[in-house]
């Protein structure tokens, strides 16, 4: 069983990964100044979200099951 859901992970996991690299570089093709007309704080904009939703999926990698650390046990 751990290992059916190893191999989901990777392949679910490098599909997504995939995906999102090549939404990355399409957003990169918008930096063609022939082909569109952009200002500096769109470009702001469009990285600050792209850092914040990484930064958001990195951390429910590492957070930790602190729901017990509220509850007394003996």
């Amino acid at each position: 069983m751990a290992r059916d859901k190893s191999d989901a992970f990777k392949r679910l996991a490098e599909n997504r990964t995939n995906e999102a690299l090549g939404a990355i570089r399409k957003i990169g093709n918008l930096s063609n100044r022939n082909n569109y007309s952009y200002s500096p704080d769109q470009i702001s904009k469009i990285f600050t979200a792209l850092r914040t939703a990484l930064d958001a999926a990195e951390q429910r990698f590492v957070e930790t099951d602190d729901s017990n650390e509220d509850r007394f046990t003996l």
